[in-house]
């Protein structure tokens, strides 16, 4: 199975899978344009869509790709999102014939309520949950919902491929440094994501084991993150050190 990470809007990712027979899957298709220059220019076959959630830059485009390709669209089970023609949740398995692929459905509220992640085929379309060196925003969730999520999602196997939806890693590098400055395995990655924006690149997918030994939110417990928690950040649970570790980083200008 082959992935291509698509350039979508400001700084969305659509990830395209396709297999060498030219059956195809999109996966969050916020801009139908994208899809369709992809798909003929490639010469493929579009057979099915898989969404996140509800937000707009990362469904717009599955009503029309869905109406003229007529490919099956999967998402979350929340109403917010029209077109859809199964909904899934943690523990339901996406199935398909074309191309022959088998994704895990799990369930990470925390951006949303209703956030979903697909993970098969070696690769991990985890959406606005967990970027690399970074994670969502809460929009909708609570910080014990978020960690949780980001806890599910790390007890993977390390050797899936990060695919998530948005170019964040060198702003996400730059907060991540503030707070774990000694971290080679950090210094490196961010030193490998400019390298690959300066070439015009995308830095992703990343291994899951790199966002293990990176990214301070899946880092929560190691001793530079509880460090930067007890110096006034946050109080003693893992919860609260979470909680003051995301709203640093809505805060953070670097």
């Amino acid at each position: 199975m082959h992935v291509v990470p698509l350039p979508a809007l400001a700084d969305n990712y659509i990830w395209l899978l396709h297999d060498d027979a030219g059956q195809a899957i999109v996966v969050d298709p916020g801009d139908a344009g994208p899809v369709e220059a992809a798909l003929s220019g490639r010469a493929l076959q579009l057979r099915a869509i898989l969404l996140t959630h509800h937000h707009g830059d990362h469904v717009a485009g599955a009503a029309a790709l869905r109406e003229r390709h007529g490919a099956t669209v999967y998402g979350p089970r929340d109403e917010r999102i029209g077109a859809v023609d199964r909904r899934v949740g943690q523990g339901d398995v996406v199935s398909l014939d074309r191309p022959r692929a088998r994704f895990e459905v799990i369930d990470v509220p925390g951006h949303t309520r209703s956030h979903i992640a697909y993970a098969g085929e070696g690769l991990l379309f985890c959406g606005d949950t967990l970027f690399s060196l970074g994670c969502g925003r809460l929009f909708e969730g609570t910080p014990a919902q978020m960690l949780a999520s980001l806890e599910r999602l790390a007890a993977l196997p390390g050797d899936l491929k990060v695919c998530c939806g948005h170019e964040y890693t060198q702003a996400n590098g730059r907060f991540a440094r503030e707070v774990d400055p000694a971290n080679p395995a950090l210094a490196a990655r961010c030193e490998e994501a400019a390298e690959a924006r300066a070439h015009g690149r995308p830095t992703l997918p990343v291994p899951l084991a790199s966002e293990l030994a990176c990214n301070p939110f899946l880092r929560i417990d190691s001793e530079p993150l509880t460090d930067w928690a007890s110096r006034g950040h946050a109080g003693g649970s893992r919860v609260e050190r979470f909680a003051a570790l995301r709203a640093a980083k809505d805060a953070f200008q670097g």
